[in-house]
């Protein structure tokens, strides 16, 4: 089976990178994380990054990194949950793949991230700023075609959902 890209988005906790992790091994794919390829070329991690640059230098390094490992297929490539907040990495991202959103309840968020502290928007309070950026990006992962919540579910569930749907969708075959 040939497949093109798969990309995850979704907000930071929904179970991305692991998820996108056990899906390219289902499909016997690649898997590469957007944020880790960021950190690479940098040369720093993502909080130093912030830190150091800024958010802007960041979503601009985020723009570049995705627009180079779209040109690599096969793969499942999983983004940093902002990765949609630009119109041009939206319309990238929908030509050159297969877009799956993964979400979580506010509250499964919240359990989730708590005790995280490698997430740069998240310092000063778990619990509100999951709550004020789940308010910011309200509908900014409606575009994606498939859309799973992952609230409640383990990992080998959420992947078998996510090949069924590509199954429905005529994007891979039945095994």
């Amino acid at each position: 089976m040939t497949y093109g890209n798969v990309i995850l988005v979704g907000f930071m906790g929904t179970g991305k990178t692991t998820v996108g992790s056990a899906l390219a091994q289902a499909l016997g794919i690649p898997h590469r994380d957007l944020d880790e390829a960021i950190a690479e070329r940098e040369g720093c991690s993502i909080p130093e990054l912030f830190a150091t640059k800024g958010e802007r230098y960041f979503r601009d390094a985020e723009s570049a990194a995705l627009r180079d490992l779209l040109r690599e297929r096969p793969q499942v490539l999983t983004t940093g949950g902002g990765a949609v907040l630009r119109p041009e990495n939206v319309r990238l991202m929908l030509q050159e793949g297969t877009v799956i959103a993964l979400s979580a309840t506010e509250q499964e968020l919240i359990r989730r991230l708590e005790g995280d502290t490698g997430r740069p928007l998240l310092a000063g309070g778990v619990a509100d700023r999951v709550r004020r950026l789940l308010a910011e990006r309200k509908g900014a992962y409606d575009f994606a075609p498939i859309q799973i919540d992952t609230t409640g579910k383990d990992v080998s569930e959420i992947v078998a959902e996510i090949r069924g749907r590509m199954v429905e969708s005529g994007l891979i075959g039945r095994d």
